[in-house]
């Protein structure tokens, strides 16, 4: 037990310190930590001599039903960020025609393809932020200082202590999962803070949540309420700024000699590059995480069984 909560803080304090906690890589590696705990608490129950059938099983199913709900949530806010990121590609594309032939057609495609792709993110930030309140708010993601720090009483008690570790499962992977919401769907999941106090002066892994999910309300306070993946945002910005260079460019009567709009779309398929990446990467590690869900809940109920 003491190698499973060694390896929740290592892991969480690791995730802390790998940049911002809305950045593509940050949600990468809160899904991979997500899934690896799992995996970790699935394998430990043959180590703990639990009783066939017993009240912890029900415990676990409950508790990966949550996880459940919650990652199938935060695909669909995805698939609102992969819309984007096909109507914004349009985009670029009509920027490379332009490129090649500057006339008023052309421009007239351009401005069409843009504003087409400003009605796709406005739509995803508006789907994205209906999803979050009907369907992770009601999943109750956020902590409680009260009963995080009951995991320590429940550590060498409850199963054997697999209800210690399970409580310690169910706080990371809230947090995790919040993370993973507030970038991929909507920073108003995120919810209110967690009284990092408290939590912190207990030490382990409860200073690991506590310390992260202060990081992550910081952060959230000094964002924009919406879809807070940074890659996201840069893609939009980029958009316009590419826009902004074809106007004048246009009003000029010329490509512009400095190569302004060459350099902007240059930029604007680099952020839809890794945009595209790192969504598909995420999705990936999510269908992943749902496959090592259904196999552990079989897993675990033919072993009662038998």
């Amino acid at each position: 037990m003491n190698a499973f909560f060694t390896s929740l803080a290592r892991g969480l304090d690791d995730l802390g310190r790998a940049g911002g906690l809305s950045s593509l890589p940050a949600l990468l590696r809160a899904a991979a930590l997500l899934r690896g705990l799992h995996s970790q608490l699935t394998l430990m129950v043959g180590q703990l001599h639990l009783p066939p059938g017993g009240r912890w099983l029900d415990e676990y199913m409950d508790e990966t039903a949550r996880l459940w709900d919650a990652c199938l949530a935060v695909k669909v806010g995805l698939a609102a960020v992969e819309r984007y990121c096909n109507a914004a590609s349009c985009a670029a594309a009509a920027l490379d025609d332009w490129l090649q032939d500057p006339s008023p057609l052309s421009t007239r495609q351009v401005m069409r393809a843009i504003t087409a792709s400003r009605r796709e993110a406005m739509a995803a930030e508006e789907e994205n932020r209906a999803l979050s309140e009907s369907k992770i708010a009601p999943l109750s993601l956020q902590l409680d200082e009260r009963l995080l720090l009951r995991a320590t009483d429940a550590r060498l008690t409850g199963f054997n202590g697999f209800r210690g570790i399970l409580y310690a499962l169910h706080h990371a992977s809230s947090l995790l999962l919040l993370i993973l919401a507030c970038g991929a769907v909507s920073c108003a999941a995120a919810g209110s803070p967690c009284a990092a106090e408290g939590c912190a002066d207990a030490g382990g892994f409860m200073a690991s949540i506590a310390m992260l999910q202060q990081r992550m309300a910081e952060e959230a306070e000094a964002g924009e309420p919406g879809i807070r993946m940074c890659e996201f945002r840069c893609a939009r910005a980029a958009v316009e700024a590419a826009r902004e260079e074809v106007e004048r460019a246009a009003a000029s009567g010329s490509k512009c000699e400095d190569g302004g709009v060459k350099d902007k779309v240059e930029e604007l398929k680099a952020w839809l590059d890794v945009l595209r990446t790192g969504t598909e990467g995420l999705v990936c590690q999510l269908d992943d995480f749902l496959d090592d869900i259904v196999e552990g809940r079989k897993e675990l109920s033919d072993l009662c069984s038998h």
